[in-house]
């Protein structure tokens, strides 16, 4: 039950506030309200308790409170169908179970919790459900049968790939078998092609001892060996062995095959045709799967070439390139053989040095070719004019070295020597050019002038200086006094060129005497040395020297300008008419330019041309008579007048003098001296005198000491003279002093 009380106010007045509110109150009111009953009675009315699913429940205050509830209807307990506890699950999706509303009613706040028991949302439609139970149910089964139709279908789908898979793999294996059978046959088949065309000759043999029979030959065998298969299968290897082929060789073989191993050796046997045949041979055993030794095979491998080329190289190393003579290295081999045959007979050996005079004259102005081919040439007649047991080699350049060992029935002596000679003088054309050469000759005896090759070799290359420095064209033997002026000549040589850079040089002047005035017209420049430690040394002591090492251009170019100057200065001195002569060496005379360096000498000095008169040797201008007449052409243009020094001496052609435009010829001391006791000599000086005078020549003597050899020249009408009869050879001063005196040659 319910019991509300309310106050009752006066009516008609409107309170404003609490006290007034007070008074205008007249009692209370009081209602009791059975709640229960009522909301019985209304829910009744409205048929809502007839529903035994909805539970109702009312609460009277402001909170919906177990301590306010005035009115509770619950609702039945439902129970629970078969299908909802096989669908137990899906109790998960279910309405809503209950609601609250709040209202107001006489001043009071009412709530109503109407709620309604939980409901599966399949309670109305268990029918549907359980067909589509059934349905689901047959479907499973249906498919549960497809699964298993499927699953033996997938088994044996399977089963029929593994076999497909087993049956590819062994088709594969199969195949793969297949094609390495075809590969080892094709390998097999490209082995035999190879040893089939192969270069080397491929033997396969027996190990069947002792014969080794061959079973198999390639192609090449029969080209090597000249033996074709028919000819060698069935037959021993040893069929191979010539009739001096190397023994050793083939035994090593042999062992080889004995003790079943490889062995390689490079044997010399024949072909077929008997042609020699080197080959490197190679032979190794053939096994079995057990490890027998059942064949062996052998590659025979032709270097017959090769031998060849290295014979053909030794040979190389041993001779000399141009001649085919042997060369140094061979010659010490030669000479040692040599020296032990001399000491063990106890017999003399010769070491001959030859060399060619004037050799380099030959290259410069023919060419190295000419030369090459004159060395071929003395090479030749030097092998033609010894025994067969001496032994001729080129140490290099023009120089020849001979062992000529004694003989019992042969013995050494000069004649040996001069047939050398001889043979080297005989003419040679060349291009066209006839050549005179000539050849000095040094020669060291074993065992006096030496015991071994390399003191022999020196002492004859000292001898055959020796031949140079006594007028070349002739032989030497070796003496101990030689080599100290060898030793001189070392010296001479190292201080010679220093000489010209320390002024050591100056010239002297001999006059030359017109024997029809008797005055000096002119001198003739020699040049003198003046040594620091050896004083005053000749010429002959350097001027060959000199032309060996090419000093001899320096020299000669420092003579001609000196020569020059000082002629000049004579001249501006009022001795208008003198002359000066000058020698040319065969270095000047073959130098490109002489011609244009002598034409600036004269312009810088001023010297007239016709003032300067150079000599040249009959031997320089016979050696090469074309070219000299080409030098001797262009001299003459430029007015200097030339000379022929040391006339008679040299082999002289009296068809090239005419061609020659020679001014004088100068008449060679050796034949003056003797004038007046030798009939021969006279005879040829007299005939210079008249071959000068008929080729409309001045001609000249030189050496003369003699009042009777000047009596003699002037008989014969010579035209001028110079020697000691009327004035050595002076220094510059004192011929200018001559030339002031005017001193005549009555």
């Amino acid at each position: 039950d319910r019991l509300d009380h309310q106050p009752v106010y006066r009516g008609g007045v409107q309170p404003t506030d609490h006290a007034a509110r007070r008074a205008l109150l007249v009692g209370d009111t009081t209602a009791v309200l059975e709640l229960n009953g009522l909301v019985q009675k209304i829910l009744d009315g409205a048929g809502l308790t007839s529903d035994h699913e909805i539970g109702l429940r009312i609460y009277v205050g402001p909170q919906a409170e177990p301590g306010n509830l005035v009115y509770r209807h619950d609702s039945a307990p439902r129970e629970t169908h078969w299908l909802d506890q096989l669908l137990k699950p899906g109790t998960l999706f279910r309405h809503p179970s209950s609601t609250v509303t709040r209202f107001d009613i006489a001043g009071q706040t009412w709530h109503m919790e109407i709620s309604i028991p939980p409901r599966s949302v399949f309670a109305d439609h268990y029918g549907s459900l359980l067909i589509l139970l059934v349905g689901v149910i047959a479907s499973l089964l249906g498919a549960a049968y497809m699964r298993a139709l499927s699953m033996r279908s997938h088994r044996v789908q399977q089963l029929v790939e593994d076999k497909t898979a087993e049956l590819r793999t062994t088709n594969a294996l199969l195949s793969d078998d297949i094609k390495a059978r075809r590969l080892a046959e094709r390998a097999l088949r490209l082995r035999h092609q190879a040893i089939e065309a192969s270069a080397n000759a491929i033997l396969i043999l027996s190990a069947q001892q002792p014969d080794y029979t061959i079973e198999y030959v390639n192609p090449a065998f029969a080209r090597i060996t000249g033996y074709s298969s028919a000819e060698a299968v069935g037959k021993s290897i040893r069929f191979l062995e010539g009739r001096d082929s190397d023994p050793e060789g083939f035994e090593t073989v042999w062992i080889a095959m004995r003790e079943q191993r490889e062995h390689n050796v490079v044997l010399r046997n024949y072909h077929k045709d008997g042609s020699e045949l080197w080959n490197d041979f190679y032979i190794a055993p053939v096994r079995d799967e057990s490890g027998e030794v059942t064949h062996f095979v052998a590659a025979l491998y032709d270097i017959t070439s090769m031998k060849r080329y290295e014979a053909e190289l030794e040979f190389q190393a041993s001779r000399d390139t141009l001649t085919g003579l042997i060369n140094r290295h061979m010659l010490r081999h030669h000479l040692e053989q040599a020296i032990g045959v001399a000491e063990r007979q106890k017999q003399a050996l010769w070491v001959v040095f030859v060399d060619l005079d004037r050799f380099k004259f030959v290259n410069d102005t023919l060419g190295h070719k000419a030369g090459d081919t004159l060395l071929r040439t003395v090479a030749g007649r030097l092998r033609a004019a010894v025994r067969e047991a001496d032994t001729v080699a080129r140490l290099g350049g023009d120089e020849f070295i001979m062992i000529l060992p004694e003989q019992d029935e042969l013995s050494l002596d000069t004649r040996s020597l001069q047939r050398i000679m001889d043979a080297v003088a005989a003419p040679v054309t060349l291009g066209g050019h006839t050549l005179f050469m000539t050849c000095s000759i040094g020669v060291a005896c074993y065992p006096n002038d030496g015991t071994d090759g390399e003191t022999l070799i020196k002492h004859a290359d000292i001898a055959m200086y020796r031949g140079k420095q006594t007028g070349r064209n002739n032989f030497q033997f070796y003496t101990p006094a030689m080599n100290e002026q060898a030793l001189e000549r070392l010296r001479i040589e190292g201080d010679l060129r220093n000489a010209l850079d320390h002024g050591e040089f100056l010239l002297h002047y001999q006059p030359k005497v017109d024997l029809a005035s008797g005055r000096v017209i002119g001198s003739e420049a020699l040049i003198r040395w003046q040594h620091p430690q050896l004083g005053m040394v000749s010429p002959a002591r350097f001027i060959g020297l000199a032309e060996e090492t090419g000093l001899i251009l320096p020299i000669g170019a420092w003579v001609l300008r000196t020569a020059c100057v000082q002629c000049r200065q004579w001249q501006l001195k009022g001795h208008e008419d003198i002359s000066v002569s000058v020698n040319l060496s065969v270095g000047q005379f073959l130098q490109k330019d002489l011609v244009s360096s002598i034409a600036d000498v004269l312009e810088d000095t001023g010297l007239p041309p016709v003032s300067l008169e150079l000599e040249l040797t009959e031997s320089l201008m016979m050696t090469d008579v074309e070219h000299a007449i080409g030098i001797l052409a262009g001299l003459k243009k430029l007015g200097v007048r030339l000379s022929i020094d040391d006339f008679g001496t040299g082999y002289s052609s009296l068809a090239y003098l005419k061609r020659f435009p020679i001014d004088v010829l100068k008449i060679d001391r050796s034949f003056v001296r003797d004038i007046t006791i030798d009939a021969d000599d006279a005879a040829i000086t007299a005939s210079i005198i008249s071959l000068a005078r008929h080729l409309k020549l001045r001609v000249i003597a030189e050496g003369v000491e003699t009042d009777e050899q000047l009596d003699y020249l002037r008989h014969y009408g010579c035209d001028e003279i110079q020697g000691y009869l009327f004035s050595p050879p002076v220094p510059a001063d004192k011929f200018e002093q001559i030339l002031r005196e005017e001193r005549v040659m009555l």
